[in-house]
């Protein structure tokens, strides 16, 4: 094996890698302010969308739609969508002319959240400067154009 092939087996010369490792510290970064929520980070994935949905719904906001926008199948979606109704911050209802789809939306519980999360999002971009935050919007500009072309 060459110099050139080994090192392209070299761990941090893997992009892979380094988006698993960033998105592992990036989940370990909003643990604080998701524990305060009592919510796991999936869940709050769920209702950041939710809220969106809340604004600018789309013509039918069911599970599947949910799986779609957050790019994950009904099997994972369905426990946390499960758990996010006991703990009263979501409703899901079958649809009435196709009982396997599940409509889904925010209870007051789930709006009420929302305000929740702004002043604690605002201390978690606190630790960053104007500078920080440009690059970071650079960086997720070019991940959007990556997810876009390795889902196209």
């Amino acid at each position: 094996m060459s110099i050139i092939d080994s090192a392209a087996l070299q761990l941090d010369n893997q992009l892979c890698f380094k988006l698993y490792a960033a998105s592992r510290a990036v989940i370990r970064a909003y643990k604080p302010m998701l524990d305060a929520l009592g919510l796991t980070y999936p869940q709050y994935l769920v209702m950041l969308v939710l809220w969106e949905w809340q604004e600018r719904a789309p013509q039918q906001p069911t599970l599947k739609a949910l799986g779609q926008r957050l790019q994950l199948d009904s099997g994972t979606l369905t426990p946390l969508l499960k758990r996010l109704e006991q703990m009263g911050l979501v409703l899901r209802r079958r649809a009435q002319a196709d009982e396997r789809e599940v409509h889904l939306a925010l209870s007051e519980a789930g709006t009420v959240l929302q305000a929740q999360v702004l002043p604690l999002k605002a201390q978690l971009l606190c630790q960053f400067d104007g500078q920080d935050l440009l690059e970071l919007e650079g960086l997720r500009r070019n991940l959007d154009r990556l997810l876009a072309r390795l889902n196209g």
